[in-house]
């Protein structure tokens, strides 16, 4: 009797299938992440201990040391805030977040944060120098 002696087959996996979807899975989470960018105004945020991330669908009013009033990077009248915030809360996000600078007075920050209450907002917060969303 004689053995046949059996040719030993390469058993090497191709990866490049592998390869091309990590790849595809990649781009598809890099185009898919928002990306929350706040406006190139130069504020100093005021310090918080209680401080939370805020949402990143939250609609952002910005108020910077002069007291000017940004909604969605232009800028906006004390009295037009209400009906702006408003128009966003009713197409979708109920949460604001007013960021703000430490020199601004109490007193517009609380004009502001009533204004977008008044709007029907859920949700109203200030953003401090710990927030990061």
């Amino acid at each position: 009797m004689r053995t046949r002696k059996r040719r030993e087959q390469s058993q090497d996996i191709d990866i490049s299938p592998l390869i091309d979807m990590v790849f595809i899975l990649l781009i598809f989470f890099m185009v898919s992440t928002t990306f929350v960018k706040d406006m190139k105004l130069d504020l100093e945020r005021p310090n918080a201990a209680s401080a939370s991330r805020a949402s990143s669908k939250a609609v952002r009013v910005y108020i910077d040391a002069e007291s000017n009033i940004y909604l969605d990077g232009l800028p906006v009248k004390p009295w037009m805030v209400q009906s702006r915030v408003r128009e966003s809360v009713q197409s979708g996000s109920s949460s604001v977040l007013v960021i703000v600078d430490r020199q601004v007075p109490a007193e517009k920050l609380v004009e502001v944060v009533d204004q977008c209450r008044l709007a029907g907002a859920a949700d109203v917060g200030v953003a401090t120098e710990q927030e990061a969303g």
